[in-house]
């Protein structure tokens, strides 16, 4: 059974039990994946409303989009408790001779450029996310403020979750193009998305406590 057929009480046990994974790298995932569900809920909740039938089709494309995005950031968490499980796979490899030592060694490569780039798509789709999510106040439904204000923390937490699962993930690749390539583009998203997530919550608090 896949990590998101399983009922949230037991994704919460798994977590919460001594194995190693899923571990940080898909519960980030899953806060992006929850936070791209909001975002698509409150325009929802929004596009059918007399007010805002101007918006209409661009809240229903949002919808679309973030609906996309929910379901890759989802299968990215399996993606992420799987590249674990690889490496962990390839450190159980025979190393009694040069050649098993040399396969093992590629073997484990293979795992860590998978833990690393997993995680990186965590951030490319969150941060998409969090670019629809700013591009909702002013045209939304305010009833459901503080949804959007949680997607867009969710979100957050998503991407700056991913990006920890990266670094720690990137000092161990031996192709050091790859692993700067990677810091490179992981730091990228987090100029772009960042202050997108704090604009937008901050904008949903100041319209909640007017």
């Amino acid at each position: 059974m896949s990590l998101a057929d399983r009922t949230v009480t037991r994704f919460s046990e798994l977590l919460s039990s001594g194995a190693p994974a899923p571990g940080g790298g898909s519960a980030a995932a899953l806060e992006a994946a929850l936070g791209a569900g909001l975002v698509a809920m409150v325009c929802r909740l929004t596009a059918d409303k007399a007010q805002f039938a101007p918006h209409r089709e661009a809240l229903l494309e949002v919808t679309e989009r973030a609906e996309a995005l929910r379901r890759q950031l989802l299968e990215a968490m399996e993606r992420d408790t799987e590249s674990f499980l690889q490496v962990s796979g390839a450190f159980a490899l025979p190393k009694g001779t040069e050649e098993e030592k040399a396969a093992r060694s590629a073997a484990i490569q293979r795992g860590l450029e998978a833990c690393t780039k997993t995680p990186l798509e965590v951030m490319e789709l969150a941060a998409s996310a969090l670019e629809l999510a700013a591009s909702l106040p002013g045209r939304f439904n305010e009833s459901a403020a503080s949804d959007l204000g949680v997607a867009a923390l969710s979100l957050q937490a998503g991407l700056r979750g991913a990006w920890l699962n990266v670094c720690i993930n990137v000092e161990s690749l031996r192709d050091k193009a790859l692993a700067q390539s990677c810091r490179e583009r992981g730091e990228a998203l987090l100029s772009r998305a960042l202050p997108l997530a704090g604009r937008t919550a901050g904008e949903i608090e100041r319209l909640i406590r007017a």
